[in-house]
């Protein structure tokens, strides 16, 4: 073989490692929360507490995290999201446990577009809620289908047991076999990244699929967790993941083995 060739081979071989690597560290689970159940799938109840425009992207949300066929999906996929009406205020948009509440409101110049609230047990969670700040989201740039998709699907993907693919909003789109963007990459430009993409899919089913429990899990009650204003950032805690310089998950404890998660999208 040729000097050249032998080159060309080593090259191939390297690009065909690298990508290997790329896809084997896509993995995003968040730290092993998840729902607890005793068989897969299972139904991940959204509560739909939001205005008329907002109501069918919750409805295109829970279509997308709920997919099993078609090319760079996976059949194996554990969720099975529905929606009911909501049973929430919503400024505060609290939950009940086993539901994910949604809810939109102009909840002021916050900094935030979106914020996903979960409560946990252990490694359980328990209960969720997804905050839709329409102070930002009704003016440019956030006032389009690619912003409302790409926020809702993120923040509900959260409460599934979600972190980001990707924490970089210049970084390309990081993309399926099917060239798919997905709603966990941060991105200046959501248009490719409004839904799932196959890394999601299976990562829900590595998350879902390590083992079942008895059953779900019911959230404590803790005087630590009432009344506080979970729009306020003085209410999220400690902050434990930053991107960009900008904390992007906070952790606080609201008892022994409790605490209460809060996801942010901030706006650039």
């Amino acid at each position: 073989m040729s000097r050249d060739l032998r080159l060309l081979s080593l090259g191939v071989a390297v690009c065909g490692t690298l990508l290997v690597a790329s896809t084997a560290q896509a993995t995003h689970a968040w730290n092993g929360y998840h729902w607890a159940r005793s068989a897969n799938p299972f139904t991940v109840t959204f509560g739909n507490n939001l205005t008329p425009d907002w109501s069918p992207y919750l409805t295109t949300a829970a279509s997308d995290w709920s997919v099993t066929s078609g090319a760079c999906n996976n059949p194996q996929n554990p969720i099975r999201a529905t929606v009911i009406a909501g049973n929430a205020k919503s400024r505060n948009c609290r939950p009940g446990t086993g539901v994910v509440e949604v809810c939109n409101a102009s909840y002021g110049n916050t900094g935030w577009l979106g914020i996903a609230t979960i409560w946990v047990s252990g490694t359980h969670i328990t209960k969720g809620s997804v905050k839709l700040n329409d102070y930002y989201m009704n003016s440019p740039p956030y006032n389009t289908a690619a912003w409302h998709s790409a926020v809702l699907d993120q923040e509900t993907g959260h409460t599934l047991g979600l972190a980001h693919q990707d924490e970089n909003f210049n970084n390309p789109d990081l993309l399926d076999a099917c060239g798919r963007g997905s709603c966990m990459d941060y991105s200046a430009d959501p248009t490719n990244n409004t839904t799932p993409n196959q890394h999601d899919y299976d990562e829900l089913v590595i998350i879902y699929s390590s083992h079942l429990d008895a059953g779900p899990v019911a959230a404590a009650a803790t005087s630590a967790d009432e009344g506080a204003d979970l729009t306020d950032q003085s209410a999220w805690g400690r902050a434990v993941r930053f991107a960009e310089g900008r904390p992007v998950l906070y952790e606080r404890a609201v008892g022994p083995n409790e605490k209460v998660f809060t996801w942010v999208i901030w706006t650039r």
